[in-house]
């Protein structure tokens, strides 16, 4: 009865996701405000929800130091080595709008840990119905939240790879349907917290370095202005309300 309660809460992520492409997609001649807005939102979602959630769900330490740290250092290191491995960095931040990405791989990489980590997110709200309505209810209003940001930073990041809008919808469309997925998958199966707590771990360093590496500099690479550097402010602030309220 809850499994199924479950399915049909992750419908309306669905649509909150499918709600944010559809802003990315409509809005790129405002491009840098659109990231900056991204970069706020990732930051928010690192800082107030990966963060603390993660060492919630697991409380094991390696030599002292919490796992889940280490596997936040290994989710930043991954993709790090991975830029460098393709030589995605440009030497120059300022030719992005002139010349654009051309190493749509890594594109395609970040959009899926995206589409993974909405799996996750259904399966949160999957194995938080297990538990009681009320807590599968509070999951589920911070997931459908966040599955508004999801759309919308999947298509972004995608297409800032230079990805054909083809390929992004495509990636949309999977980030839309994963937490679908995810929460049918609780009708059957069980996921330890210790390793969610790892996997959010890894999730946040993942992101992290998105914002800040290249999502911020390619905010601000043609366009430094006080409204960009408000909009990463309002997307930090507004993943803040969202996490609080759902708490």
């Amino acid at each position: 009865m809850l499994g199924g309660m479950a399915v049909l809460v992750t419908l309306l992520s669905l649509v909150a996701t499918l709600a944010g492409g559809l802003v990315a997609l409509r809005a790129r001649d405002k491009l840098h405000l659109i990231l900056g807005l991204a970069a706020g939102v990732l930051l928010g979602v690192v800082a107030f929800d990966l963060l603390p959630e993660m060492f919630e769900q697991n409380a094991y330490h390696v030599l002292g130091v919490p796992a889940v740290m280490i596997t936040f250092a290994a989710g930043f290191l991954t993709l790090h080595i991975v830029e460098r491995g393709t030589a995605v960095h440009r030497g120059h931040e300022h030719e992005y709008e002139s010349h654009g990405h051309h190493y749509p791989t890594v594109g395609v990489l970040a959009a899926s840990a995206l589409v993974a980590h909405s799996f996750l997110d259904g399966l949160g709200i999957g194995l938080g119905f297990q538990a009681s309505t009320a807590i599968g209810a509070t999951v589920a209003i911070a997931v459908i939240a966040h599955d508004f940001a999801d759309g919308f930073n999947t298509f972004t990041i995608t297409s800032l790879y230079g990805n054909a809008h083809r390929r992004a919808l495509t990636l949309l469309c999977l980030d839309a349907v994963a937490p679908v997925a995810g929460a049918a998958v609780t009708l059957f199966v069980h996921v330890p917290q210790s390793v969610l707590g790892l996997y959010l771990g890894f999730f946040a360093g993942f992101l992290l370095y998105i914002a800040t590496s290249d999502i911020l500099p390619e905010a601000h690479a043609r366009h430094p202005s006080r409204l960009t550097l408000g909009m990463t402010v309002l997307g930090m602030a507004f993943m803040f309300v969202v996490v609080g309220v759902a708490g």
